[in-house]
């Protein structure tokens, strides 16, 4: 999802600084069509071929004790809602995932990209964490946050010495932010598209039931053509390009999958996870020439196409069914992108289903543009904005009539299926908060105060107007860092809460070895001493600041240590519930069309709906 408004060319700054006075001036004209509903169900025989996977996406993991940027300062969450989210987000935020997997220890998963959030290391190595958790087989496809910045643009970060954009990227990726921590100080803290493809492929070539993946070398173009010699294996398919330079961003990861069979299945079903982020540079200069924000529109390039047809033809020769799976929603894809996908599509006998993710509200919809045959649409809804949900996904199948049945099931729920955001928060206080035997409403009374405090301590836009475009001159970022001061102070203000509401399950937490500078104090005196500090200059300020983010950082990684039930029940709770508090107070013309209203019009709460041919 696109998060900033902004890319850093000179150009693109024009653009953006007239963007955003617009958006401020025009706030709320912006009309909403829901999309075009699918079929009435009519009467079929079903034969169930699949058992169900856990479908979600955009968790959008956040680093936030980098060097701070204007691009996520709370000024311009103002303006551009859920640039800055609650602390509770990045503290907590990737529990929820957690929570999901675990939930369905038996289940295979498909998480439909953006994992990460502004694209760094740390991001990663703290996801990679809950992924091998999980246990058991999945896939991840990527996402526009998975190797661009913020999700919208992919610098060069082999030109950091001389690409003061690029330097600005790996500088707000650098963890903790003190100068004397050389380890997270590296030219390479930035995560590009082809880390995350070099990561993930070599995350799965250590799975033993995966043999013979062969990972790229460090530089250079490289293709990775791979097939899972296990025949019932649920990753089965690799088809990669990975790219460096400029062109880094128009690598490109596709995966088949095969998705368990129910008993007595007749035929297999096989997802095709596309690569829907070839942004490379043509293209980002392009989205930006036409006012798009690079990231915010998919693209699938001739070669991916190319790359993933014989996993069509086998298909159509074995009888297998192709689902197609994308992180970009059907609309969300540029038009060539959608045209390729049509002439592939084409070559298939049996209706056509397309998951994805990227709107961060879910809905499902039938498109019949380009073409009368319909792509019925399942589009996951976020793990990092509310609505928090994700889906159990399975496929059923009348051959008579030649119709596919998808059922997504909306997770969490209570004894009935969700029919409301209310029924929504209550089941996930109902499997969370409400084992922790502390009233739901003592841990909301502390969300609300947190996001309060996060929401009325956002900066004043002209401000950050003319910091951000005007010309650079000595202490100009003072307001930035004034307003990182107090993000850093609310995310220590809930790492003392954990430990007041967890008491004995934090023993992983007050160990911990504090930094010189706070030696010889407590837990609480440590950061009690750091929030009382009074910054005399601005050098001041900014050393203050970078060691409260150090704090941050080396107390928010044993965060993940805890790994009591209670514990874990705790964080997913508050993180949940800071998302609903902050949707609750956002305005619905600023809400990216999530209001309840708007998703019950494009069929959120829905459960299961079915293709046909026409």
């Amino acid at each position: 999802m696109q998060r900033t408004l902004c890319s850093y060319s000179r150009l693109a700054l024009l653009s953006c600084l007239l963007g955003l006075i617009g958006l401020i001036g025009l706030s709320g004209c912006a009309s909403f069509a829901p999309q075009p509903a699918p079929d009435v169900e009519p009467a079929s025989n079903y034969v169930e071929l699949t058992t169900p996977i856990v479908a979600l996406g955009d968790t959008q993991e956040h680093e936030p004790t980098g060097w701070p940027l204007y691009d996520n300062d709370s000024a311009v969450d103002a303006y551009v809602e859920v640039a800055q989210r609650p602390p509770e987000q990045p503290l907590f935020g990737r529990r929820i995932m957690e929570w999901a997997l675990q939930a369905h220890p038996e289940e295979n998963f498909l998480h439909l990209g953006d994992v990460l959030d502004m694209s760094c290391r740390s991001e990663a190595q703290r996801m990679s964490k809950v992924f091998n958790a999980a246990g058991r087989a999945g896939a991840i496809l990527p996402g526009n946050h998975d190797g661009l910045m913020f999700g919208i643009y992919g610098y060069s970060i082999l030109d950091d010495v001389l690409n003061r954009d690029a330097q600005k990227w790996n500088q707000a990726c650098r963890r903790g932010a003190s100068l004397e921590d050389k380890a997270h100080k590296t030219e390479n803290e930035a995560f590009s598209k082809r880390d995350f493809i070099q990561m993930y492929l070599s995350g799965q070539a250590a799975v033993p039931s995966q043999p013979g993946i062969k990972l790229p070398p460090a530089k250079g173009k490289h293709r990775v053509s791979w097939r899972n010699p296990n025949t019932a294996a649920f990753l089965s398919g690799i088809e990669a390009h990975v790219l460096d330079g400029y062109a880094y961003a128009d690598s490109f990861l596709a995966q088949r999958l095969q998705l368990p069979a129910a008993p007595g299945a007749k035929r297999r079903v096989i997802v095709i996870g596309l690569d829907t982020n070839q942004a490379g540079a043509l293209v980002s200069s392009w989205d930006t020439l036409m006012g798009r924000s690079p990231g915010s529109i998919g693209h699938v390039n001739l070669d991916q196409i190319r790359a993933v047809s014989h996993w069509v033809s086998e298909a159509k020769r074995d009888g297998d069914l192709i689902v197609f799976a994308g992180h970009h929603n059907w609309r969300g894809l540029g038009l060539p992108s959608r045209l390729l996908l049509r002439g592939l599509m084409a070559e298939l006998d049996h209706p056509l289903v397309y998951l994805s993710a990227h709107t961060h509200r879910g809905f499902w919809a039938a498109h019949r543009e380009l073409d009368p045959r319909p792509v019925l649409e399942l589009n996951v809804s976020s793990l990092s904005d509310w609505p928090i949900a994700y889906r159990r996904v399975s496929f059923a199948y009348d051959e008579v009539a030649n119709r596919i049945q998808v059922r997504g099931e909306l997770m969490p729920h209570g004894e009935q299926p969700v029919q409301s955001d209310a029924d929504l928060l209550a089941a996930w206080e109902a499997q969370t908060c409400g084992t922790l035997g502390v009233p739901v409403e003592d841990i909301r009374e502390v969300d609300h105060a947190l996001v309060r405090k996060q929401r009325e301590s956002r900066g004043n836009v002209v401000k950050w107007l003319l910091s951000r475009f005007g010309p650079e001159c000595k202490d100009c970022d003072s307001d930035l860092y004034e307003h990182a001061h107090v993000y850093q102070d609310a995310m220590l203000d809930a790492i003392l809460q954990v430990k007041a509401f967890l008491n004995a399950d934090t023993r992983a937490l007050i160990r911990t070895e504090f930094p010189a500078w706070c030696s010889g104090s407590n837990f609480v005196e440590c950061i009690s001493a750091l929030k009382a500090e009074q910054p005399a200059d601005h050098a001041a300020k900014v050393d203050l600041f970078r060691r409260k983010a150090k704090l941050v950082d080396l107390l928010g990684g044993h965060l993940d240590d805890l790994t009591e039930p209670r514990a874990k029940a705790y964080m997913t709770c508050r993180a949940v519930q800071a998302a609903k508090l902050d949707f609750d107070a956002t305005e619905e013309t600023r809400n990216e069309n999530r209001s309840e209203a708007k998703r019950r019009a494009e069929r959120f709460f829905l459960t299961e709906a079915s293709v046909g041919m026409r």
